[in-house]
């Protein structure tokens, strides 16, 4: 998603020097010794959170986690817990249902009908005797959950070193998120990742209480999803990326298994499919698609605007009915993305009837569309969802009743550089420190558009500049904590020195997940 070209010579060279160490280079040295007690950090930001500052909860050899019997969300969400603060069968709380809550008990509570919470809300309490998570629902536990580990040593994380005994400070708090949707976006079709190092984004997303991954599977550069009915999509159209890096695709059976991982985090995965443009690999892939029947050769670049199915074609609808009826028997989330963006090759008016055409089919197989800012114009119904990524028309849509994700290209997109320095990533959208990032406000952002329209805050993390996943993390982090804070606190939580001083908390845990986060100078 560029409004500019970059050579592929270029892109070599921006590749090679990732994969020479550059980003390790300009990495800063981790900080030494351990962490000071009073270094809590809770990102995002809780509505209410007191730290009483008496006697911890100490978690000892006799400490159960409580679920009420029959819960299998709660025993679930327990099970987890239990594993992240046992290393030995001696170190792992036991899960128990019992009616009442045990002493020496982490008690695990849903509870539907508390209206202060909603069903992503929670009510945490830790005293000496014990710990209470209460969930609006089971998203609601497990973010309490995620809260409590947050309040927990960052050793914790480590897999082979706990602390012993485990301590976690006395606190209050009670919560519950902002917006529905708090996202992120990877481009896995300039470069792909594998399974599992998609799965280590979910892992860190629900950390952070974020509950969208907006996949990106295909673009110029490479098809990432098999589909049956044109296996050609992937066996030609998934083998490179940019710069001549290797490149893969997800089977639909690991598609449906990081799903299904994302899932058990409370985490939708939305899958985009870009149309009508930023389509070379399908265009590569099968030469009916193209207008003149011609397959273009695949492309290792990051030019944008020069790919274009033929919309004049039925078999080109024929294409993207069978690649949505395949894909969205994978998802039981309710959304697809069908991209909309950077058409240069199609009249304006051709352009908005493929729009209003792809809705349709999208419709027909129990999903609503989502699409860039782009598609705004086009005649749709009030379920489409517009994301806004740069100057556009979304208030046409939000007059007649779809809502907006913001995902404004000079605050939240991941992709851009910190500062003038940062060796991988762009720059046409500007530079993008840890404070523009996180010193907005969405309900403001665009006129015309008001709070109730918003459905959320999302940050796309584009490949372009990335070969592996350490850059993917280098760029993502510590950017995403502060689009996680937007999401996710009121306003009157959020303000730049308080976050500044619980991301400096927060690094020890960064270390103990081998984070390779950037340690901004924004921050230190």
């Amino acid at each position: 998603m560029l409004p500019h070209s970059y050579t592929t010579a270029t892109l070599r060279l921006l590749t090679l020097l990732a994969a020479a160490g550059a980003v390790a280079a300009c990495r800063p040295a981790r900080p030494e010794g351990p962490t000071p007690r009073a270094a809590v950090a809770v990102i995002p930001a809780p509505v209410s959170f007191t730290l009483s500052g008496g006697p911890p909860f100490v978690v000892d050899t006799v400490t159960v986690i409580a679920v009420e019997p029959g819960d299998a969300e709660a025993r679930r969400i327990g099970e987890w817990l239990a594993d992240l603060i046992g290393s030995t069968r001696e170190s792992t709380p036991r899960v128990v249902e019992e009616p009442a809550v045990a002493a020496r008990a982490i008690a695990l509570r849903i509870r539907p009908d508390d209206a202060r919470l909603g069903p992503e809300g929670y009510e945490l309490t830790v005293n000496p005797e014990g710990v209470s998570v209460v969930g609006g629902g089971p998203a609601g536990l497990f973010y309490g959950v995620q809260t409590l580990r947050q309040l927990m040593p960052p050793a914790v994380e480590h897999t082979a070193r706990r602390p012993a005994p485990l301590e976690i400070p006395a606190a209050h708090i009670v919560d519950r998120p902002r917006f529905e949707w708090r996202g992120m976006m990877l481009d896995v079709s300039r470069h792909f990742l594998p399974p599992e190092h998609v799965k280590r984004f979910i892992d860190l997303l629900a950390l952070y209480r974020m509950n969208r991954l907006h996949l990106h599977l295909s673009d110029d550069q490479g098809w990432r999803i098999e589909i049956r009915s044109w296996p050609n999509l992937t066996a030609h159209g998934g083998s490179g990326a940019v710069g001549g890096h290797p490149g893969g695709y997800y089977t639909q059976e690991e598609f449906a298994d990081l799903v299904a991982y994302a899932q058990a985090r409370f985490i939708t995965i939305v899958p985009e499919i870009d149309m009508p443009g930023h389509t070379n690999a399908a265009l590569a892939s099968y030469p009916e698609l193209n207008c003149d029947g011609v397959a273009p050769p695949l492309y290792e670049g990051i030019q944008v605007g020069f790919s274009a199915l033929c919309v004049d074609k039925d078999v080109t609808y024929r294409f993207i009915d069978d690649v949505v009826r395949e894909i969205s028997a994978l998802i039981p989330g309710p959304y697809f993305h069908i991209g909309g963006d950077e058409v240069e090759r199609i009249p304006h008016d051709r352009y908005l009837e493929f729009i209003s055409r792809v809705e349709r089919i999208v419709a027909v197989h129990g999903k609503r569309i989502i699409g860039w800012g782009e598609i705004a114009p086009a005649r749709l119904t009030p379920n489409a969802v517009v994301q806004h990524w740069r100057r556009d028309s979304v208030q046409l849509a939000v007059a007649r009743g779809s809502r907006v994700i913001l995902s404004p290209s000079s605050r939240v997109y991941l992709d851009m550089k910190y500062d003038a320095a940062t060796p991988i990533g762009l720059s046409w959208a500007g530079l993008i420190d840890v404070r523009h990032a996180y010193d907005w406000e969405p309900a403001t952002w665009l006129d015309g558009v008001p709070e109730s329209a918003i459905l959320g805050v999302e940050a796309p993390l584009w490949a372009e500049t990335l070969g592996t996943v350490h850059d993917y993390e280098f760029m993502a982090f510590p950017r995403l904590l502060a689009v996680a804070e937007l999401a996710w606190s009121p306003p009157q939580r959020r303000e730049w020195n308080d976050f500044r001083r619980r991301l400096r908390a927060h690094w020890p845990r960064f270390q103990a997940l081998g984070v390779n986060a950037y340690r901004s100078p924004d921050v230190w």
